[in-house]
């Protein structure tokens, strides 16, 4: 990279500092050379000259929307569908079967959470699971919410089109019922499928619109990349939001132990709120 590229020290704490209190993201030393090519291309598309002009950007009265894009560029989505499958296993034979015990067949409530949904991938897996669970729901009010930081994201989460490789991961069976193939080649999820999700972008730090109460919340490979303190207070306000023994399912590199003590765990990081 050309040498008035360089990410000078002052600017990389600038920068990390901005960084963890829009997103709660922490961005140590270790990361300096990511940030250093995500950045480097944003510098090239809006024709600055250094770093130190872009934290002078990011700074000023019009750095607001920078500071967004500064958010989307850093922000890791790599995801698929069905990933960490014994999550919708335990979904479908679990939870769902638990839920229409407590409130019968007919006219019950559920709300899930796809919090942290990336481009769409786990919100269409929860909403597959869903239509395909073949249990009795006549009239269930059933939503998922899906948010994410990334506004860039969503909107292609809310597009509900994939490249024809992505969609592979779908088990067959659900991939015949819900994807067809655009002229394009690009695979199409079903509108029976985004007739049950909203799709919104989100700050998980900052207010949340909605009140809940959510049955269901995943929040997975999320809370890695924030510091400790950060993690409590979120898992607090998701055990907030969540109905009183609602579930909470997280990353496999994720753990509440010493975190939090508002939830059990019941299953592979499968949490149940306790207070």
């Amino acid at each position: 990279m050309q040498s008035e590229y360089a990410l000078h020290d002052d600017d990389f704490r600038k920068i990390s500092a901005l960084v963890a209190k829009r997103s709660g993201i922490v961005i140590d030393d270790r990361k300096r050379a990511f940030i250093h090519g995500r950045l480097g291309r944003r510098l090239r598309i809006l024709g600055l000259a250094n770093f130190a002009e872009y934290c002078r950007l990011l700074e000023g009265p019009e750095g607001a929307g920078e500071q967004d894009m500064l958010v989307n560029a850093i922000t890791t989505n790599h995801t698929s569908f069905f990933r960490e499958s014994h999550h919708f296993d335990y979904l479908a034979q679990t939870v769902l079967p638990a839920t229409i015990k407590a409130n019968g067949p007919r006219n019950g409530r559920l709300r899930l959470w796809s919090a942290g949904c990336s481009t769409g991938e786990e919100p269409y897996s929860l909403a597959m699971t869903l239509r395909d669970c073949r249990l009795p729901m006549n009239g269930w009010d059933v939503r998922v919410l899906a948010t994410d930081l990334d506004t860039n994201v969503v909107r292609h989460a809310a597009e509900g089109l994939y490249d024809a490789e992505r969609v592979e991961a779908i088990p067959p069976p659900l991939r015949k019922q819900y994807v067809s193939t655009e002229p394009d080649g690009r695979a199409a999820m079903d509108d029976t499928l985004r007739s049950l999700i909203t799709f919104k972008p989100l700050n998980l730090l900052e207010d949340w619109p909605m009140t809940g109460p959510f049955d269901v919340i995943f929040c997975r490979n999320v809370v890695i990349y924030f510091d400790k303190p950060t993690q409590r207070r979120l898992f607090d306000r998701f055990a907030t939001i969540l109905r009183p023994d609602g579930w909470l399912f997280v990353g496999h590199s994720e753990s509440l132990t010493n975190i939090s003590d508002r939830f059990d765990l019941v299953g592979r990081t499968i949490y149940r709120r306790i207070r």
